[in-house]
């Protein structure tokens, strides 16, 4: 569509998207306009390198931009990923609530994925992104189907990053951790 011709300007104007994502609440809430949106300030994108044993925060994944992401195709069939120069991660939403006035870790849900940066094509399942997003919102833990040297990467970044908030996370979230049990799913 050409926005520079005023009559298209006009009509995109008119269009407007069913679903919006926000940073801050603007129902202030009222539950007027604007209510039922997504807040995803308390939600973290956390990439585990499943090879090099390493975590990092990349905020593109809320979007699908992160650095991982950028300049792939993502297919849902994980076997058409060319394996030479492939790259698995674990995507991991991290939610932070309070409880007492002080911050915890309330949500973990991690997501598998693959990239070979080299074909531009990687694997990921787009409901299970999703789906995971929402439960660690929700305060769900979803960790179980990570390998245990995952799982070991995940607990000394989050212990590392903020012991006082891996202190007052749930005793859950610790043993999940730990072992290889799904808790609160």
């Amino acid at each position: 569509m050409d926005l520079l011709n005023n009559d298209n300007l006009k009509k995109a104007k008119k269009k407007s998207s069913s679903f919006t994502i926000l940073s801050n609440d603007s129902t202030d809430g009222h539950g007027g306009y604007g209510a039922g949106v997504i807040n995803l300030d308390n939600v973290t994108p956390l990439f585990i390198d499943i090879e090099e044993k390493e975590a990092f925060v990349d905020m593109g994944a809320l979007h699908a931009r992160s650095a991982v992401e950028k300049r792939v195709k993502f297919i849902a069939d994980e076997e058409a990923v060319p394996k030479e120069g492939l790259k698995r991660y674990w995507l991991v939403w991290v939610t932070i609530d309070t409880k007492d006035k002080k911050p915890y870790y309330s949500g973990v849900a991690a997501c598998y994925m693959t990239v070979n940066k080299q074909a531009k094509r990687g694997y990921k399942s787009m409901p299970e992104h999703v789906n995971h997003m929402d439960k660690s919102l929700k305060g769900k833990l979803v960790v179980s189907q990570m390998d245990d040297s995952s799982r070991q990467v995940l607990k000394a970044f989050l212990k590392n990053h903020n012991e006082e908030m891996w202190n007052h996370s749930s005793q859950e979230l610790h043993a999940a951790l730990e072992s290889s049990e799904n808790v609160n799913n």
